[in-house]
């Protein structure tokens, strides 16, 4: 019999009527006597995980036979909360007086109690299996009765307490960074130690240093790392230098953002004598110097990808790398790896080579110099010599994306703010960003590198990353279609839904008011992309072989193709090694997937932080915007100009009675008729801006301006803190 977890699993499900004894299951499991350890250490691990529950008399079973149910805590601001169960089922609802000892994204066993709240279970939480975090970032502040720190995830009602020898220092008010500790009662709520102060709200950089404490995201290299670094040269050897093919006689260059330090990916064109484009891709060949299991392989699988903030980069590789050595700089040799792709003035692909490259850039241009210079023919300096390439360039890019296109890619085009920042830490200006023609022609340069790289592995059998987006789910394509007729749109539903499909849909909405936010309700419908073994293909772009190549400075994925592929080529892709990969591939790609959604989510959120501190100071004023939300107490409008987004109350609709209806998404005056609903564009006035809530409320334009009301607290209980005893 399977010791493994999923034997495990499969026998208390279909062989055991009760709950069991470790030893007890073992025997019936018929488990041999030296295999014993091994399965009592896999039982451990499974109650870790709340895959089994231990019960009375030591005995285990299954959540589910014992009203069980595993999952992650969502908590609301009145101290409830939801558990989301890992089995996809119902979610359960639990009373902020059943919440036990667990905080908002927690992993927790909840009992079912056999009643529900509306159409959701309720449930007591009766086992913290897993803290999602063992610190948290708050206020500190000094009372009477106790000193404790308010959190500033406002989904966490309950204060930390911290003993007065426990608080490093700390002055009320100022930012700390807390660790979680022991929590002896319920009722009192959790303690904790200081173990970092981080200084008082209103200092330059604040608000982002919070973010990057909150999220956990690493401000500097272990020291082992950096130790590494010594070894590693300034400069590209001469043994290198003729082993490889050399690129330096091309007209090699890189286009990037003009703030960008870390270049990893080339471009160069030429035309052939029968008429065909050689396009090259050349990306940096960091995995050249970042060796597999080393100090800093180990470190740049822990970050998963550079994280870029508004005023910031954390970047995946320390800067020796990220912007020294492997930086494809202009006028220095750098080793790369190049795709050099022969193609018809039509796009098509004829021919291909992959090889480890030598080149030297001719310029360092960014996207708005090459837009200008396709805006208007006038080039600027460092572009001498290069405008015929980058004419072809473009010719050849708009061909490529027309046949991209054609094929069904999905090309999302949603609005993006750029938030300028002072040498004094604070906001200049923030608008929003134009795609460019420049910005398209990497990407389709890009796109066919990446995809050319894994068709090319595809063909060999063998394992590999691929970076996947699977087919959407159907339940959330049939909520879409709901929401687009409520809109007055038809997209119907019947089997499997294809990208082409999709495609022309939204095409149909081009030039509607409505057409961003069904693109972006669409968005959020799909699936997101992610790395796995599994070659499934990306539904987005429509295409059946996809990975990410293009990148190895700032994603680790690529740096992990880049090495996967020179093994290949140079006949290092024994039985074993494939073994090994079969192994360790599903992790790296869970632990990729993971950083990049972390780290999208905060760079959004550094974003919104720095919006809402520049709306501080433009109380009174109007702006136009576009209702993006619809909910039971109002509607969410994100401005135009500023992209920011805030709430207009339903409390602050002055001129009727009105009546939300939730199917339509949409808010009815009762006797005007008057109709806000999402899409519609309002103008709207600054009523109220709350920095450390991250709260902006609107009122409408021309509307009674809101009754003055106490920023602080509102919406969240009071945090429930433990008195400090006399003696202590």
């Amino acid at each position: 019999m399977s010791i493994d977890q999923e034997g495990i699993l499969e026998f208390l499900s279909s062989e055991a009527t009760r709950p069991l004894k470790v030893r007890e299951l073992a025997k019936k499991m018929e488990i041999p006597d030296e295999e014993y350890g091994t399965f009592r250490r896999t039982i451990r691990e499974m109650l870790r995980n709340g895959l089994l529950v231990k019960m009375k008399r030591g005995k285990i079973g299954l959540p589910a036979r014992a009203d069980l149910v595993v999952g992650r805590l969502v908590s609301g601001r009145s101290g409830y909360g939801f558990v989301v169960p890992e089995d996809k089922s119902d979610d359960v609802y639990v009373r902020d007086e059943n919440m036990g000892y667990s905080l908002h994204g927690d992993t927790v066993v909840v009992r079912l109690l056999g009643r529900r709240r509306g159409p959701a279970r309720e449930g007591s939480i009766v086992k913290v299996l897993k803290r999602v975090k063992q610190s948290l970032v708050g206020t500190y502040h000094k009372s009477r009765f106790a000193d404790y720190v308010e959190p500033d995830d406002h989904k966490i009602s309950k204060g930390i307490y911290v003993a007065p020898e426990d608080s490093k220092g700390a002055t009320d008010g100022q930012k700390v960074v807390v660790s979680l500790s022991d929590w002896e009662a319920v009722d009192l709520g959790p303690e904790g130690k200081i173990v970092e102060v981080l200084g008082f709200p209103d200092e330059p950089g604040m608000d982002i240093l919070c973010l990057i404490r909150e999220r956990e995201l690493p401000l500097s290299f272990p020291s082992h790392v950096e130790d590494e670094l010594v070894e590693l040269p300034d400069k590209v050897g001469r043994r290198e230098l003729q082993s490889r093919f050399d690129l330096r006689d091309k007209n090699c260059f890189t286009i990037d953002p003009v703030d960008a330090k870390d270049h990893d990916d080339a471009v160069s064109l030429e035309i052939r004598p029968d008429g065909n484009y050689l396009l090259g891709v050349h990306i940096a060949d960091v995995s050249f110097y970042v060796k597999e299991d080393s100090a800093l392989d180990h470190e740049a699988l822990k970050r998963g990808t550079s994280v870029y903030l508004v005023d910031r980069v954390i970047p995946m590789l320390p800067e020796k790398l990220s912007n020294s050595i492997c930086s494809l700089k202009p006028q220095r040799n750098r080793l790369t790896y190049s795709i050099m792709l022969e193609l018809t003035p039509e796009g098509d692909r004829v021919g291909c080579e992959i090889k480890e490259s030598v080149i030297k850039s001719r310029a360092k241009l960014n996207y708005d110099e090459v837009q200008k210079f396709f805006d208007t023919g006038r080039a600027s300096k460092r572009m001498e010599d290069l405008e015929d390439d980058l004419v072809e360039m473009l010719k050849l890019s708009r061909k490529l994306l027309e046949k991209r296109l054609k094929r069904g890619s999905l090309d999302f085009d949603l609005p993006e703010a750029h938030v300028v920042m002072g040498k004094d830490g604070r906001v200049q200006d923030i608008f929003e960003v134009a795609r460019l023609e420049s910005h398209r022609l990497i990407e389709e340069f890009m796109l066919l590198a990446n995809r050319t790289v894994a068709e090319h592995v595809t063909r060999r059998a063998v394992p590999f990353l691929y970076r996947i987006h699977e087919e959407p789910d159907p339940d959330k394509m049939e909520a879409f279609s709901d929401f687009v007729s409520t809109l007055g749109h038809s997209f119907k539903v019947s089997g499997r839904v294809r990208p082409k499909r999709i495609q022309g849909f939204l095409k149909s909405l081009e030039g509607t008011p409505e057409e961003e936010l069904i693109n972006e309700i669409l968005l959020r419908s799909l699936k997101k992309a992610c790395y796995a073994p599994e070659d499934v293909g990306h539904f987005g772009l429509a295409f059946s072989h996809y990975t990410h190549f293009t990148s190895p400075i700032r994603r680790y994925p690529d740096l992990l193709v880049h090495r996967l592929l020179k093994e290949m080529q140079q006949g290092r892709y024994s039985i074993e090694r494939q073994s090994k990969l079969v192994r360790r591939l599903p992790k790296i790609g869970e632990i990729t997937s993971e950083r990049e959604r972390l780290a999208d989510d905060a760079e959004r959120e550094s974003i919104k932080i720095k919006q809402i501190e520049f709306m501080q100071d433009k109380l009174g004023e109007e702006h136009q915007g576009l209702i993006s939300s619809v909910v039971s107490f109002g509607f969410f409008v994100r401005l135009d100009s500023l992209l920011a987004e805030g709430l207009v109350r339903v409390s602050s609709l002055d001129d009727d009675y009105y009546i939300f209806d939730e199917k339509g998404k949409r808010w009815v005056g009762r006797r005007t008729r008057r109709i806000y609903k999402l899409g519609d564009r309002v103008r709207v006035q600054v009523a109220r801006v709350a920095k450390e809530q991250k709260e902006i409320d609107f009122v409408l334009a021309g509307a009674s301006p809101p009754k003055a009301r106490r920023v602080r607290g509102r919406g969240k209980k009071k945090p429930k803190v433990r008195r400090r005893s006399k003696r202590s």
